[in-house]
């Protein structure tokens, strides 16, 4: 395990996005490593490891959480996009395989279970590009960087660990995108991953384009209303000038052979708008909810709220045009 100051090194790397101390874990936003507050986190660490009373996790099953699942509304049969903190759910017997397999057993075999999956070295290095390292890494990774692979490359556990988990599920796919990748399992898991396209990987054609053409529903057991993957394929597809355009510069494998590729999609680190509202997913979905729209409740300890895929991406789609359409 590594100290304190090791971690603050390795932070500075954006190597790290967790630090344990004593059994207390501790999760850290790395995208942007020079913000974080080291002082602010050590602090926290002080406080809660303060003398006192320890409260339990609640303790879950495999067959509670189905139970919950079905009371929450979800059905067999259906596509379903899961955003969850395993560590909001609960003590599970049996660990996080059986949030997974829970979802799995009320879907069924005909129902098809779908998480973001977008590659950890992307997120992790090269999303900001790598002309801006220092020169002896930016030669290191041109030279050595490994082509993004959907059968071998991590999954960003940032998001949830529990991507990595379906991504090494028996019978998992995976769409061929390095920085916008989809992974699913179940009867249409193929269909889902299928053909993504590399520009514009959140528009039409993709992943979540598919997942609102299959009638499916987004998810959350315990992540925050902001985290909603979906909501990029709304800014994709919304009518509203002058969005902001990235271009993205990544290693893959064409013909065996590893190249550095460049292609374009809209802005999903900084909002697709100059002085865009600060956290504008969770307003579209807290204003969705307050619609009379969705369901909500609880799976296990967390809570939980449950999504039509294509009527919040119209939602959000006028939202949009209503903000900043001119």
């Amino acid at each position: 395990m590594a100290s304190y100051d090791q971690f603050r090194e390795d932070l500075r790397g954006g190597r790290y996005g967790a630090l344990e101390i004593g059994g207390l874990l501790l999760e850290v936003d790395t995208t942007d490593p020079e913000r974080v507050d080291l002082r602010g986190l050590a602090g926290t660490i002080r406080g809660r490891m303060r003398p006192g009373p320890q409260t339990e996790p609640p303790l879950v099953t495999r067959s509670v959480l189905a139970d919950d699942l079905r009371q929450l509304g979800l059905r067999a049969g259906q596509v379903v996009m899961l955003h969850a903190s395993a560590r909001a759910i609960g003590w599970v017997v049996g660990g996080p395989d059986m949030i997974l397999q829970a979802l799995l057993d009320v879907l069924t075999p005909e129902g098809t279970l779908m998480m973001y999956a977008p590659w950890e070295e992307w997120e992790q290095a090269l999303v900001f590009g790598v002309e801006g390292f220092p020169e002896e890494r930016r030669r290191a990774y041109l030279e050595e960087c490994p082509p993004f692979s959907p059968l071998r490359s991590r999954a960003n556990r940032g998001y949830s660990i529990l991507t990595e988990y379906l991504r090494t599920w028996p019978g998992a796919c995976r769409s061929d995108h390095p920085t916008a990748s989809v992974v699913a399992v179940g009867a249409r898991a193929r269909w889902i991953t299928e053909g993504h396209p590399l520009a514009y990987g959140y528009g039409a054609g993709s992943p979540l384009d598919r997942l609102c053409q299959a009638g499916g529903q987004v998810l959350l057991l315990g992540s925050p209303l902001d985290r909603i993957t979906l909501l990029h394929h709304a800014e994709h597809m919304a009518r509203v000038p002058h969005k902001r355009v990235v271009r993205n510069t990544v290693p893959v494998l064409r013909e065996g052979q590893r190249v550095w590729i460049t292609f374009e999609e809209f802005d999903t680190c900084e909002g697709i708008r100059d002085r865009a509202p600060e956290e504008y997913f969770g307003t579209i979905a807290h204003e969705y909810l307050s619609s009379g729209a969705g369901c909500c409740g609880e799976v296990g300890a967390a809570r939980a709220t449950l999504f039509d895929a294509a009527d919040l991406v119209r939602f959000a789609i006028q939202w949009m045009e209503r903000v900043w359409g001119e």
